[in-house]
């Protein structure tokens, strides 16, 4: 039967496969396959860590979804699709990391009894999950089949949020809150970042008294002084020091929607260019929210942003944000749109963006950022409500 704890309405499911549908029908693919673990949780509420292995969502234009993947996980299918259990099929359990069979051999055999084998088939090829070797076994396994390229079709269809997405990312905007008023509280000189790590883990998956906290796309990234040049570090056994700035870039998540949110604390008095470059880009966010318009498109954003940096003589080579919403590791972002001055996107009512300005400099870093909403009318509205700014402390 189907899944008891489904995340979301009937209507909201059936919304979704209509949009898949239709664009399957524009694109002329017959089925897709589909292997992103958010796409496969959007279309039918799938939630499970079994995305280490070989595992998918067939959609077809004639029958309901089918869920696809390793037999152990087959009843975490049953427990949480929405499609009745012989909408879920499997593989045995000697296909996985085996030299002598694929699981791309079973799904082929599937869709030849389904009679899909001189189909167009759609695949995500620019994927996380889906690998050069399952490519190539599915061509060999169909060869009468014709691959299409269908990287981020349904990633595309979940730009704009529905009201029920919205309500569960403004529950993940109050956990990040949460995450934020927490390093700001404990943070302190002398104190190990592994055990700062841990309290903030605890307040991410504690969450709120009427949210719980799911486990984050990304793990907690809190570099200090010169490694804060480098986005993407860790935490390790060191401690937190006076005269350094760490930024903090966190997400609070609910039912696997994330609302991302930086900040950066500072413990003893910042020097100048610290604060210049802090004054710069509050300028920046403020004219970027300002631009985050429905009808106006995601450059606009980026030119805003760039202005008052620009003046500054600050210069920044990355794009300062990107789509947000449902996500599985490694990465909270949709991988769509980019906020960056050449992409010409119109935003729409109901898009999600997370804002990220981050400066990684030579020598420093700072990290101040917002998960927005655009509106239908007017600047686009911050899901979280903390202080912008650098933190100061003793």
């Amino acid at each position: 039967m189907p899944g008891q704890n489904l995340p979301f309405s009937g209507t909201e499911y059936e919304r979704r496969l209509a949009l898949v549908r239709s664009e399957m029908a524009r694109r002329g693919i017959d089925v897709l396959f589909v292997e992103d673990p958010s796409n496969m949780a959007w279309i039918t509420g799938y939630d499970g860590w079994s995305f280490y292995v070989h595992q998918g969502v067939l959609v077809f234009m004639d029958e309901d979804p089918v869920w696809w993947g390793r037999k152990q996980d087959s009843n975490g299918a049953k427990r949480t699709v929405w499609m009745q259990d012989d909408q879920v099929a499997f593989y045995a359990d000697n296909f996985v990391q085996s030299t002598e069979r694929h699981p791309m051999q079973d799904l082929a055999s599937l869709l030849i009894s389904k009679r899909h084998e001189t189909n167009r088939i759609g695949v995500e090829l620019e994927n996380y999950y889906f690998s050069a070797k399952a490519y190539l076994t599915i061509k060999e396994s169909l060869p009468n089949a014709e691959m299409i390229d269908a990287t981020s079709l349904v990633n595309w269809l979940r730009a704009v949020k529905s009201e029920e997405e919205v309500a569960f990312m403004r529950k993940a905007a109050r956990i990040s809150e949460k995450i934020v008023d927490g390093i700001t509280e404990r943070a302190h000189v002398g104190m190990r970042k592994a055990d700062l790590v841990a309290d903030i883990y605890s307040d991410a998956i504690r969450g709120t008294v009427d949210a719980w906290g799911d486990y984050p796309a990304i793990v907690p990234l809190l570099p200090s002084g010169a490694d804060a040049s480098a986005p993407h570090l860790t935490w390790d056994g060191r401690t937190l020091q006076s005269d350094e700035a760490t930024f903090f870039e966190i997400s609070g998540c609910y039912r696997r929607y994330h609302a991302p949110l930086c900040r950066t604390v500072f413990f003893g008095k910042p020097p100048q260019y610290l604060l210049d470059a802090e004054k710069a880009l509050l300028e920046g966010l403020e004219a970027g929210l300002e631009a985050a318009r429905a009808g106006n498109v995601a450059g606009d954003i980026a030119r805003a942003l760039a202005a008052p940096l620009t003046a500054a003589g600050i210069e920044r080579g990355a794009r300062a944000g990107y789509p947000i919403g449902i996500s599985y590791p490694p990465d909270w972002g949709e991988r769509t749109i980019s906020i960056r001055d050449e992409d010409q996107t119109v935003l729409e009512a109901g898009m999600t963006f997370h804002f990220m300005p981050g400066l990684w400099m030579d020598g420093w870093g700072l990290e101040i950022t917002e998960s927005i909403l655009i509106r239908p009318q007017g600047a686009a509205e911050c899901l979280c409500d903390r202080p912008r700014g650098l933190i100061v402390k003793d």
